[in-house]
């Protein structure tokens, strides 16, 4: 007989799951307690790394159905989620989301409303990185240098090139221009190249 549990996520500890619950059961759920899944964690962090939903999983089977408040509650951006939703889909589990009108997000209606998500989230990606090579190019325009900073100058490097010539080690010299091995190995590579 298929089971209906819940899961709520809060970020916080000063904020209480409960009134995702409430909710819940105003939409005309009765959950039983034991398979109402709570959690305070970070909505960045990756669901598959939640406690408490790894738990869930645990508990649910084929033909269970999973309800959440919303969306944001499976996963820290759209793909986070729909890959969330298919990995449910995958075990049998409808998923039932409040916030997008109790629409079960595995059947028809559902997936093309998670295309339609997943489309917007593609498209905010693509514009943030237009907007950051933008950026680049005009910074670069203006003659700002991009990346980052050298840590040693012209002149330390040189110095630093002049010294693995004469066969000082490594050591020596990152602590000779007070920095670390690897920025002195990076010169001797750049220079053996």
């Amino acid at each position: 007989m298929p089971r209906t549990f819940a899961y709520a996520r809060v970020s916080k500890t000063e904020q209480e799951p409960e009134n995702q619950i409430k909710e819940i059961k105003a939409a005309g759920f009765a959950i039983e307690p034991h398979r109402i899944i709570t959690e305070t964690i970070s909505g960045s962090m990756h669901i598959s790394r939640r406690k408490g939903f790894a738990r869930l999983l645990d508990k649910m089977e084929k033909g269970d159905m999973l309800v959440v408040t919303k969306l944001d509650r499976l996963g820290r951006d759209a793909i986070d989620v729909s890959i969330t939703v298919a990995k449910l889909e995958k075990m049998g589990i409808r998923v039932h989301c409040l916030a997008l009108g109790g629409v079960d997000l595995t059947s028809s209606a559902g997936k093309m409303t998670m295309g339609v998500i997943n489309a917007v989230a593609q498209f905010e990606r693509d514009l943030l990185i237009e907007r950051t090579q933008s950026g680049l190019a005009r910074a670069k325009s203006k003659g700002k240098t991009l990346g980052r900073p050298k840590i040693l100058s012209e002149l330390q490097t040189k110095q630093a090139i002049q010294q693995l010539q004469e066969g000082k080690s490594i050591a020596a010299i990152a602590r000779n221009f007070n920095t670390s091995r690897q920025t002195i190995m990076r010169i001797r590579d750049a220079i053996n190249h």
